[in-house]
């Protein structure tokens, strides 16, 4: 299975135990189908610097290890010239921050690939695009 996450899924992982963190134990989960291979992740050129913004911000005790862990997984980067047209046309199509609609541009190039996302407000706006499935949602029962 491919999957492309957006970083407030991998945000998740290092805000687990915060007890207004929702759906972290599915996030985790997802993470250990990566660490077991049966998932694969595409991400965006951005994801790693956004992930990283927040961790400085929220947990600047532990950002830089948290992210030399996250730089220690097995990531796949799609920066074609394609992807960037296409998360540019929904950003403008959508009116929405071009960062959010660069995950749903992977998915949507990426043969096989769903989009992870915890973001509400942006799911309800693309859902009928596809290739996106909301975390609380996701089943893994797809997952071999």
């Amino acid at each position: 299975m491919i999957l492309v996450l957006d970083a407030r899924i991998i945000i998740k992982w290092f805000f687990r135990d915060e007890p207004d963190e929702q759906y972290a134990q599915q996030a985790l989960q997802i993470l250990q189908l990566m660490g077991s291979g049966q998932v694969r992740a595409i991400q965006p050129p951005h994801f790693m610097a956004e992930v990283s913004a927040v961790l400085a911000r929220e947990k600047p005790e532990r950002a830089q290890p948290d992210i030399v862990d996250l730089l220690n997984l097995e990531w796949r980067v799609a920066d074609s010239v394609a992807v960037y047209a296409e998360a540019i046309s929904l950003a403008v199509k959508l009116d929405h921050h071009l960062f959010d609609t660069f995950y749903h541009a992977v998915a949507l190039h990426e043969p096989d690939a769903t989009l992870i996302t915890a973001d509400v407000r942006y799911y309800n706006k693309v859902r009928d695009v596809g290739r996106i499935a909301l975390l609380e949602n996701f089943s893994f029962e797809d997952v071999h």
